[in-house]
């Protein structure tokens, strides 16, 4: 009898995109998976990690999980969903509700928790997944992600006292690699032949790619990458969270399923998606990927010059029939070899009418040669304005013209005035 599983990852529910908030992106998504669902039949969703983009997420974003909750039961009421925290979440956030979320069929595992004997207490991480009949057809290894307080230490996860393979002499990925294998034994002892074993855990594995600028360091260092050999072979599917990009990792069954949307403008061109396992008895009989489609496109100029950009603005393609929530998000990057004090404004005269969002413009600078000891100037005796002048000549090897200083004096003025203000009582 075939299982079929839908794993997806760091939905990061709230995010705040360059100050705008992407809540009518995340409602499609969980529309289209919900339909994604139905359509595929699906026995099992696995979300590893990362359900919202902050550890105290709005009111909004958190409605926007328990509706698809509650709407994926209605739907689907033989359907299991297993929920893991992730490094952006609260642990004990995510499992607040679980009492409530088991009634749904939905397992919420935030927090791993210790017995007595310092041992890992696996049990309550082994979630059943049943098939259409209501039959244990395989146990998900439920891990969430695990902060080095609750990994490290005297007393904890003790029993095993054996050198671990490539822990480099670090505590905290010796202390996931303990927990990792302590629930894999767990999983072991407690399937019945036939069962398959599925692992998800919300981890950074060696050898991944890694997203340019949108994924958050889990542990300060970067030395918090663990191995995939972490997942024997009986282990018949990995579905992990934490990096956007979606890949296999060495092996086919080793899979991040990537954010479902580009979470920065650099995963604009990334592959965006789920991934569909199946499992016939204790193996995985298949993978295959479901792209995600994209509710509000996103669009990347430059870099370029300023007049080469200007001239791709005014050829833009939009659609005015678009409501403003699905304008399409715009990051434009200039190349400066001069200063250019108005150029937000000719920028977004060049988009005047048009049915975009601009949400970030970048301005590159010209290299310029440093000297190798840089003079010592006392500050105090410099003064802003001369100061500014300085700062100036060193970016762009030429002082500041009339009209810049009278901008940085009436700039300097509205500071000191607000100050005093301030501190007038």
């Amino acid at each position: 009898m075939q299982v079929k599983l839908i794993h997806t990852a760091d939905w990061h529910l709230g995010q705040s995109f360059h100050g705008q908030e992407r809540h009518e992106e995340h409602r499609a998504f969980l529309t289209w998976l919900l339909d994604t669902l139905a359509e595929r039949r699906a026995d099992a969703l696995l979300v590893a990690g990362d359900l919202f983009d902050v550890v105290n997420p709005s009111l909004r974003a958190q409605e926007l999980l328990f509706e698809f909750i509650v709407s994926a039961h209605e739907r689907l009421p033989r359907l299991d969903i297993v929920l893991i925290a992730g490094n952006h979440d609260s642990g004990n956030r995510v499992e607040l509700p679980a009492p409530l979320m088991r009634r749904l069929r939905t397992h919420a595992l935030g927090r791993v928790r210790w017995c007595d004997d310092g041992s890992l207490d696996a049990e309550r991480l082994l979630v059943p997944l049943t098939d259409a009949e209501g039959e244990i057809r395989a146990w998900c290894l439920a891990l969430p992600f695990l902060r080095p307080a609750e990994v490290t230490g005297n007393g904890i996860a003790r029993d095993i006292t054996d050198d671990i393979d490539g822990d480099g002499g670090n505590d905290y990925v010796a202390g996931i690699t303990r927990v990792h294998r302590q629930l894999i034994e767990a999983a072991r002892r407690r399937r019945a032949p036939g069962q398959a074993l599925v692992a998800m855990s919300h981890a950074h594995l060696h050898g991944a790619a890694v997203s340019e600028a949108s994924e958050r360091p889990i542990v300060i260092g970067g030395e918090e990458s663990i191995s995939a050999s972490l997942f024997p072979a009986d282990i018949a599917y990995v579905a992990l969270g934490h990096l956007h990009r979606a890949q296999r990792v060495g092996e086919a069954r080793i899979r991040y399923s990537g954010s479902p949307l580009p979470l920065d403008f650099s995963e604009v061109d990334y592959p965006h998606q789920v991934v569909e396992a199946t499992l016939d008895g204790e193996a995985l009989a298949g993978v295959e990927p479901i792209l995600v489609p994209r509710p509000v496109a996103m669009q990347r100029l430059g870099p370029a010059p300023l007049e080469a950009i200007l001239a791709e603005l005014e050829t833009l393609e939009h659609d005015p029939a678009l409501p403003r929530e699905r304008w399409p998000w715009l990051e434009v990057r200039v190349e400066l070899d001069a200063p250019a004090p108005d150029l937000r404004a000719r920028v977004e005269a060049a988009l005047d009418g048009k049915a975009v969002r601009l949400l970030r413009l970048q301005r590159r600078l010209p290299e310029v040669a440093r000297d190798a000891r840089p003079t010592r100037v006392n500050l105090e005796d410099l003064g802003p304005r001369r100061l500014f002048e300085r700062t100036w000549q060193s970016r762009w090897s030429e002082p500041p013209g009339p009209e810049i200083m009278a901008d940085f004096d009436r700039l300097l003025q509205d500071v000191l005035d607000d100050a005093s203000r301030e501190e007038t009582p």
